[in-house]
């Protein structure tokens, strides 16, 4: 597994990548802080100021509910890979794969934890779509249909340290605690963490940014 270490090379491995015709859709995995949107929204501009016409689309826009979460006894491990709608995830990456034309896909708003239905449109024209998310190279639960729908894994590796550090400053930011913050770093993320990082060899290639 060859180790990418900046946009300009993530960007050749792509377009070597990509398919004549249909889209091309790259996956970007990684644990919770790792940078993984990060990584997506600089490819994606990388790629579209050299004309390639692409589009990020995020995972969590298939979080399930907080309502239904609750209904289900899940939602103190908000995150999990029993806590996504991994038959909507499929569906979208189906039809992106085998439809041209536009499509609606949904986005998630980081303040009040809840999926915006809808709120994302992928235009017809963008041909290389950047997808990220945790459980993208995932095996059990139904996680296993996704890998097979993308044309590129990459996955986004970071010393636990500064992932953690990352991790619990984005929880404060986003409303929590430093304790509340720092529990939930090492609890529930830790936890999906570990089972992200045991998926790392089935990416194609790793990516550790400066």
């Amino acid at each position: 597994m060859a180790i990418l270490r900046s946009v300009d090379e993530i960007a050749a491995v792509i377009t070597a990548a990509a398919r004549p015709v249909q889209r091309t859709i790259v996956g970007v995995v990684g644990s919770p802080g790792a940078g993984k949107s990060t990584v997506g929204e600089a490819l994606v501009a990388h790629l579209n100021a050299l004309s390639a016409s692409a589009q990020l689309v995020s995972m969590d826009g298939f979080h399930l509910p907080q309502s239904r979460l609750v209904e289900l006894g899940r939602r103190d491990r908000m995150g999990a890979p029993d806590t996504f709608d991994v038959d909507g995830f499929v569906a979208l990456l189906e039809h992106l794969r085998a439809d041209g034309g536009s499509v609606a896909a949904p986005g998630f708003d980081r303040e009040v934890e809840e999926a915006t239905p809808g709120t994302v449109s992928i235009a017809g024209d963008r041909r290389v779509i950047v997808v990220e998310g945790n459980y993208l190279l995932h095996d059990q639960g139904g996680w296993q249909r996704v890998a097979p729908l993308l044309d590129l894994a990459l996955f986004v590796g970071l010393e636990r340290d500064i992932r953690l550090a990352r991790l619990v400053a984005r929880h404060e930011r986003y409303g929590k605690s430093a304790a509340d913050a720092g529990a939930w770093a090492l609890g529930p993320d830790e936890t999906n963490a570990q089972l992200i990082e045991r998926t790392a060899a089935r990416a194609d290639h790793e990516v550790r940014l400066a």
